[in-house]
């Protein structure tokens, strides 16, 4: 698990302090005190994630009751801007090479993915700021470290940040089974983010409207999808191979 901070006072100062936070939950019926206002419109100005959750499941997450009904799961790690990955890319001198998460929510797929994505040379990882795992304690144990070394950018609109990086003369790849070619057959050497969508449901529509062109991992079995990580892992080493020839 991350670091949770409780109460209302030190989520406060822990949100004006910039820290990184990957979501804020409040008891149901807290009531807008203006603790609670002012934690809402700090959260809401940062983009961090609200949700709300019955108090009994706040006891049992934190072991006391001295919450207030307020605690925030702090981020073990900075997150990056968006702008941040351009730089580092002009900076490497090498064609920008993303790898967009739409949505994954289990941590070991997140941990494995960031894992991959050092180890092939993938510039960083964007992942959404809602509905989706951040950087949690697990997932760096599952990355093995990598995650002290990969930017991470966090966002609030995967489809709007897919059409930043288009401005910026980066193709953006979706990996789906409906893809009219194979992802072995796609140039990586361009500039490129390869999005893979969330365990089960994959891309979303509006995602895959905005991808640039969809690419499908060919399947021989009876089993109609890799596990997210793994389909991450196929398609950012035949990246890798492509830039190494």
């Amino acid at each position: 698990m991350a670091a949770i901070i409780e109460g209302r006072n030190p989520v406060i100062e822990a949100l004006k302090a910039g820290r990184p936070i990957n979501k804020v939950l409040l008891a149901r019926n807290i009531g807008l005190h203006s603790a609670v206002a002012e934690i809402l419109t700090l959260a809401k100005s940062r983009g961090i994630p609200v949700e709300y959750m019955e108090r009994s499941f706040i006891d049992r997450l934190t072991g006391t009751s001295s919450h207030q009904g307020v605690i925030a799961y702090a981020s073990i790690k900075e997150y990056v801007a968006l702008e941040d990955l351009l730089t580092i890319s002009r900076e490497r001198n090498e064609p920008p090479l993303y790898c967009i998460l739409d949505g994954i929510e289990d941590p070991q797929n997140l941990g494995a993915i960031i894992r991959t994505a050092e180890a092939s040379g993938v510039h960083g990882v964007i992942i959404r700021s809602r509905r989706a795992v951040g950087l949690t304690a697990t997932v760096a144990k599952a990355s093995a470290g990598a995650v002290e070394y990969v930017p991470v950018a966090r966002v609030s609109n995967i489809s709007q940040t897919m059409l930043a990086l288009k401005r910026s003369s980066v193709w953006v790849v979706g990996i789906d089974q409906t893809g009219e070619i194979p992802y072995n057959q796609v140039d990586f050497k361009l500039p490129t983010a390869i999005v893979v969508g969330s365990e089960g449901k994959g891309l979303s529509d509006l995602v895959k409207k905005r991808c640039d062109s969809l690419a499908s991992i060919p399947m021989l079995g009876r089993i109609t999808s890799l596990n997210a990580s793994v389909a991450a892992a196929l398609v950012m080493y035949e990246a890798l191979k492509q830039r190494s020839c």
